[in-house]
C-alpha cells in the first residue's frame, strides 16, 4: 500500500463502508424475496442517529469545494457543511497555483474547439454546452466575489489555449496571473466562506457514502474525523470535490499511461472521491489524463515530491535510461501536456525509455544559480509557499548553490562520466557508460559545430558539457494534477456504471472527473472547473426535495 495512505484507510473502516455502499446490492436481492424482508434490509442501512445535518455535504475543500460551497449557502441559501482531509486550512492545488482561470470570449468558437480538442471522445455534447453556458459567467462571478484579475491584450497573447492551431481556438482565453495567484483568491474566498457561516471540519478521512438500497440515493456518508467515527446526513445531495490522484502510487500504477508519474502540489490528493465513487456503482472516466509537463524527482521518502527545475543557463541535456538523447530539450511539449513525450515504449527495454529521463550537465550550470525557484522567487506558489502553514508545506524551497540538494542525493555528481554513469545506473541498470560518453561526445561536437542536426535546437544554446564535475538529475513525466474521476452529466451528477443514469443526489466537481478527455487543452482550465462545475452542482443539489422529507 502506499505510504501516504497507510494510517488512513483502516480495515475496519473499509468493511464498514463497504458494506453501506454494498447496501444497495443487498436491497435489491431482498426484493426479490418477500416484502417482509425487504423492509428488515431497508432499517438496516441506515444509521440510528446522525452527528452532523446539512442540507449540501461537500467532500473536500479545494477550489471546487470552495465555489460548491458559496453558492450553495450564498446564492441558494441552503445549510452546507465542507469535510476536509487537510488538518488545517485547506484549500487544495488551487490555492497554491498561479490562479488563472479560462474565460470564454465566443461561445460558438469555444463549441468548435472543445469538440476538435476532445475529438468527441468520451465528453457528451451537452456536458460541453453545459460548461460554456456557465464558463460564460466567470468573470461575474470573480466579481462578485471581488477577486481581482486583469484582461489585457498582452494576458490574452500568452494565454490561449494549449492548441490554439485547431478551429475555434481563439474562442478562450485566460486572465492575467491575479495579484497574489491562487494564494490571494484562496483567502478572499475562504473570508467569504467565513462569513457566510459555513463550517469546514479538518483532518476527515475515511469517508463513505450512505445509499438508500432501494432508490440508491446517497444520503450523506460516514467519516473518521482524526480518529473518531462519525455519521452526516446530507438532507439534498453530497458534492465529491476530492481533487485528484496525484500522491496514490497504486491508482497512479493503474491508471496512468507511464510510470513513475510524480507531481508537486496538494499531498492530501490521493484519490478518495474514485473509491467512494467506485463503492456505490458510479462510472470513472479520462483515468488516463493529467494536466502536467515535468520535472525532477526528488527520489527521496522524506520529500516524495516533484520539483519544477528552471536552469539559469542551457548548458544540460536530457538523455534517455540508456543514455542517449532523445529531443530538444527547449522544447518538450507545451505547459500542461509536455509529459506526452514520455510515453515512449522502447522494446528494446520493453518499458518507457524516456521515463525516467536524465538531465546532464557541469559544473558551469551548477555555479550559474539554483536550478530551481526558491522562497519568494517566481511567484508565490507550489508545495514550497511560505504563506502555506507549516502542517502543509511540504519543503522550505531550493538553496541558493544547489549543495544541499546535492547533499540529499537530488542531485548525483562524480569527477568523470563514468563515475556519473555508474551513479546513475545504480538509480536505472539500463544506464550505459559508453553509451552517455558517447552522446556527450556527440553534443559538444554539435556545440563547437554550432548546428544540432538531430534535434534542431537553436544555435544560442548549444553549450558544451567539458567542465567537470559532472551532475544529472531524474526527471520525470508530472507536475500539475490528474484529471480522472467521476462521470457526470451536465448537471454535474455522478453517473452510474450500469446504464449512465445520475447516481441520486450525487454530484462531482473540479479536477475529480475533468471534462477534458483526449488531452487537456485550456489554459486556467482546471481553476475554470471548479469554478463551473461548483456552482452548477450546487444550484441543481439545492433545487431538490430534502429526502427526508418525503417520508
Amino acid at each position: 500500500m502506499d505510504h501516504q495512505l497507510q494510517g488512513g484507510l483502516s480495515r475496519r473502516s473499509f468493511l464498514k463502508g463497504a458494506g453501506v455502499a454494498a447496501a444497495a446490492v443487498a436491497g435489491s436481492a431482498a426484493l426479490a424475496g418477500c416484502a417482509s424482508g425487504a423492509e428488515a434490509a431497508a432499517d438496516d442501512w441506515m444509521p440510528k442517529n446522525w452527528d452532523y445535518e446539512c442540507d449540501i455535504l461537500v467532500v473536500g475543500y479545494g477550489g471546487a469545494g470552495m465555489w460548491a460551497s458559496l453558492i450553495g449557502a450564498d446564492e441558494c441559501g441552503q445549510s452546507v457543511l465542507v469535510l476536509e482531509k487537510a488538518p488545517v486550512r485547506g484549500g487544495g492545488n488551487s490555492s497554491i497555483n498561479n490562479g488563472e482561470f479560462a474565460i470564454i470570449n465566443d461561445a460558438e468558437g469555444m463549441r468548435q474547439y472543445w469538440h476538435e480538442m476532445t475529438q468527441d471522445v468520451d465528453t457528451p455534447s451537452e456536458v460541453i454546452d453545459a460548461w460554456i453556458e456557465e464558463g460564460l459567467r466567470n468573470c461575474e462571478y470573480a466579481d462578485k466575489y471581488d477577486l481581482e484579475y486583469d484582461i489585457n491584450e498582452k494576458a490574452i497573447a500568452g494565454t490561449i489555449p494549449e492548441y490554439s492551431f485547431l478551429p475555434g481556438g481563439a474562442g478562450c482565453q485566460s486572465i492575467a496571473d491575479p495579484p497574489g495567484f491562487g494564494m490571494a483568491s484562496f483567502e478572499i474566498l475562504d473570508q467569504k466562506r467565513k462569513d457566510l457561516g459555513v463550517e469546514v471540519l479538518f483532518d476527515c478521512h475515511d469517508e463513505h457514502l450512505i445509499q438508500n438500497p432501494t432508490t440508491k440515493e446517497i444520503v450523506g456518508c460516514t467519516v473518521t474525523i482524526g480518529s473518531e467515527e462519525k455519521t452526516v446526513k446530507a438532507r439534498k445531495g453530497t458534492i465529491l470535490c476530492t481533487g485528484g490522484f496525484e500522491f496514490n502510487e497504486d491508482m497512479k500504477r493503474k491508471y496512468l499511461k507511464c510510470y513513475p508519474f510524480k507531481f508537486e502540489g496538494w499531498q492530501y490528493n490521493t484519490g478518495d472521491g474514485i473509491r467512494m465513487t467506485e463503492e456505490v456503482g458510479g462510472k470513472l472516466w479520462h483515468m488516463g489524463l493529467a494536466g502536467a509537463m515535468y520535472g525532477m524527482w526528488t527520489r527521496d521518502p522524506e520529500n516524495d515530491f516533484l520539483v519544477l527545475m528552471m536552469p539559469s543557463d542551457q548548458t544540460f541535456i536530457y538523455t534517455d535510461r540508456l543514455g542517449k538523447r532523445w529531443v530538444d530539450e527547449t522544447r518538450i511539449g507545451s505547459p500542461h501536456n509536455g509529459w506526452h513525450a514520455f510515453t515512449h515504449f522502447s522494446d528494446e527495454i520493453c518499458d518507457y525509455d524516456h521515463c525516467p529521463s536524465w538531465c546532464v550537465f557541469d559544473q558551469t550550470l551548477f555555479e550559474s544559480g539554483p536550478l530551481s525557484t526558491r522562497q519568494g522567487d517566481w511567484f508565490e506558489c507550489g508545495n514550497f509557499t511560505t504563506m502555506l502553514p507549516d502542517e502543509l508545506r511540504d519543503w522550505e524551497g531550493w538553496s541558493d548553490d544547489n549543495q544541499a540538494e546535492v547533499d540529499k542525493g537530488w542531485i548525483i555528481k562524480a569527477d568523470t562520466l563514468d563515475e556519473l554513469a555508474k551513479k546513475m545506473k545504480d538509480i536505472d541498470k539500463w544506464m550505459d557508460a559508453d553509451t552517455l560518453k558517447a552522446t556527450v561526445d556527440t553534443w559538444n561536437k554539435v556545440c563547437e559545430d554550432g548546428n544540432d542536426p538531430e534535434f534542431h535546437r537553436s544555435a544560442e544554446t548549444l553549450n558544451p558539457l567539458n567542465n567537470p564535475p559532472f551532475y544529472a538529475y531524474t526527471v520525470y513525466p508530472g507536475s500539475c494534477s490528474t484529471l480522472g474521476g467521476a462521470m457526470k452529466n451536465e448537471h454535474g451528477q455522478v453517473l452510474d456504471v450500469f446504464a449512465e443514469q445520475p447516481i441520486p443526489r450525487l454530484y462531482g466537481a473540479g479536477s475529480f472527473g475533468n471534462i477534458h478527455s483526449h488531452t487537456y487543452g485550456i489554459t486556467g482550465g482546471n481553476v475554470a472547473e471548479n469554478m463551473i462545475w461548483g456552482r452548477i452542482s450546487a444550484r441543481h443539489a439545492a433545487a431538490l426535495d430534502a429526502w427526508d422529507e418525503k417520508k
